[in-house]
């Protein structure tokens, strides 16, 4: 069975009769409409891989790039931006499984940013509210740690001084990371 084939629809039916799919349906409807709506390449020139569990892949066509991208467990009604969590891979830069965090809010002067995954703790950089691995060895510790946790946070203080802690299932994140890879990897 291939990656394509496990992909689950990109909407959700019939969620009345299953509150389960609906807890689900909003992380993958919004990771796609984060995606579309943050994502500098037009629509046109952006192909969905599939949804697979709480995460979606896509493909842009130029420059070339593969994502895997999820939004956080809960709405947060005050947010600023929508938050997401996404892991690109980008040919033309020679790069794989990049980390890149948007924060639902620009964190404090200096404030630490904070991504764990169970017993796991990654301290991140950043500028605004957005957050990144500190290098190439670090993003690969966190995918590591992305296959085998049930979810990660992402923890920091909000430039008025709050707390702001973001919950992302991990469902479906090896697959989408995977697909994303393979996807760049395949296509000149």
């Amino acid at each position: 069975m291939n990656l394509r084939q496990r992909a689950r629809p990109l909407h959700c039916s019939n969620t009345r009769a299953r509150p389960a799919a609906a807890r689900l349906c909003w992380p993958v409807g919004a990771a796609i409409a984060v995606f579309l709506a943050l994502a500098p390449a037009p629509a046109a020139a952006r192909t969905a891989l599939g949804v697979f569990g709480s995460w979606a892949a896509f493909r842009d066509a130029t420059p070339r790039q593969c994502y895997a991208i999820a939004a956080p467990v809960q709405r947060h009604r005050r947010a600023r931006q929508q938050p997401f969590v996404a892991v690109a891979d980008r040919p033309a830069r020679d790069t794989r499984s990049q980390l890149h965090v948007r924060l639902r809010d620009a964190r404090g002067p200096d404030a630490p940013i904070t991504l764990s995954i169970g017993d796991r703790h990654f301290r991140l950089i950043g500028t605004g509210a957005d957050a990144w691995a500190a290098d190439a060895r670090a993003d690969r510790a966190i995918v590591a740690a992305m296959r085998g946790g049930p979810s990660l946070s992402i923890e920091t203080v909000d430039s008025r001084g709050r707390p702001m802690v973001d919950v992302y299932r991990l469902e479906g994140a090896a697959t989408a990371i995977d697909a994303a890879a393979l996807d760049c990897l395949a296509r000149p």
